[in-house]
């Protein structure tokens, strides 16, 4: 298995000292990729440099993008962090589960702020929302703190070869990008024929229809008829 494959996603992290540490712990279990979206303080910084210690590489070749979708159009499976339960349409998964995701595939870790976490509108980017076992009563974690622990749960998964998930090579797995540009096509549509009749109701149907696209593990082939389907439909009106 190759850990090249798996990147870690902070979400507007706002503390320097909890990106520095999240670099270090990255740099623990001999993973390389660490994505920033919109970071608070000033990135890099001689806070994040002296957190990291020994991982100034892993920092130096960070990338930062200033909004969440671009960061994962080149991903094939998100998985979003949170300490509760979301009332949302959405795979639920703990840590044990993650020996059924296929990490031949490109996989992301996305990480809330310190302060809030991921908002619903956030979590509908993710193909799976990953929950850590702790006290119910005092379920939030530091920032590096699950960061960490997720990253040696993968890394023993990963040096154990484990993968049940088991599909024909020849099927390539759509990516992030290819299901945002039929999403595109399929929203273009749906405004011409007005079915956002209410405004304020279209970021949660946003988030909806992100939700059903992005759980449905589509093939890169099936996302091209999808949205050979919703240009023809457009063109027929």
């Amino acid at each position: 298995m190759n850990k090249k494959n798996i990147s870690f996603i902070l979400h507007k992290p706002q503390l320097s000292e909890n990106i520095g540490a999240c670099a270090r712990a990255i740099k623990n279990f001999n993973f390389n990729k660490l994505i920033l979206v919109n970071p608070k303080p000033i990135f890099p910084n001689d806070k994040v440099l002296a957190t990291s210690v020994g991982a100034k590489n892993i920092i130096n070749q960070s990338k930062v993008f200033d909004n969440l979708e671009k960061s994962i159009k080149n991903i094939d499976i998100v998985i979003a962090t949170s300490a509760r339960f979301r009332n949302k349409n959405i795979k639920h998964i703990n840590l044990n589960d993650l020996k059924k995701i296929d990490f031949k595939k490109k996989i992301a870790f996305l990480f809330g702020s310190e302060a809030s976490g991921l908002s619903n509108n956030e979590i509908s980017y993710a193909n799976y929302t990953l929950q850590i076992q702790t006290n119910p009563e005092f379920r939030s974690l530091n920032l590096s703190h699950s960061l960490i622990i997720i990253a040696f749960q993968v890394s023993n998964l990963l040096s154990m070869k484990t993968n049940i998930f088991k599909k024909s090579d020849k099927i390539k797995s759509a990516s992030k990008k290819d299901i945002q540009s039929m999403l595109k096509v399929c929203l273009k549509n749906l405004e011409e024929i007005n079915f956002f009749k209410q405004e304020e109701k279209k970021p949660i149907m946003l988030e909806n229809l992100r939700n059903i696209f992005y759980k449905m593990d589509l093939s890169d082939k099936e996302t091209r008829i999808l949205s050979s389907v919703f240009a023809s439909l457009g063109k027929k009106r």
